[in-house]
C-alpha cells in the first residue's frame, strides 16, 4: 500500500499536522489551538483517524528543528515532526 508523509509544526502558538499531497492545493489538516503541551500521539493518532490516514506499520515519528532564519541562531526554534502514514481502510472516522 502506498505510504505519504504526515507532518506537525508549530509556529509557536498553534500545533498544525497535516497529509503531505504533493500536486494538490489543500493538504488534510488539523489545528491544535495551543502553544503547548505537544500533541500526545494518542492525540495524533485520532487527528490522523479522522483525516483518513493511520501511520505506517512500524512507522515512527521523528523529529527536527528548523528555523525562520537559518543564518540567525538567536530566532526561535521550529519544530517538525514526521511519520509515515497510509489511507486507512474505509477512509476517515
Amino acid at each position: 500500500m502506498k505510504t505519504l508523509t504526515a507532518q506537525m509544526s508549530s509556529d509557536g502558538r498553534t500545533w498544525r499536522l497535516y497529509v503531505v499531497l504533493f500536486g494538490e492545493s489543500g493538504w488534510p489538516t488539523v489545528r491544535w489551538e495551543r502553544p503547548g503541551p505537544v500533541p500526545t500521539v494518542a492525540e495524533r493518532r485520532r487527528a490522523l483517524a479522522e483525516l483518513g490516514y493511520e501511520v505506517a506499520s512500524g512507522a515512527g515519528w521523528s523529529w527536527s528543528e528548523d528555523s525562520r532564519d537559518p543564518d540567525d541562531d538567536s530566532t526561535p526554534v521550529l519544530l517538525i515532526a514526521a511519520v509515515e502514514v497510509r489511507e486507512r481502510e474505509g477512509g476517515a472516522a
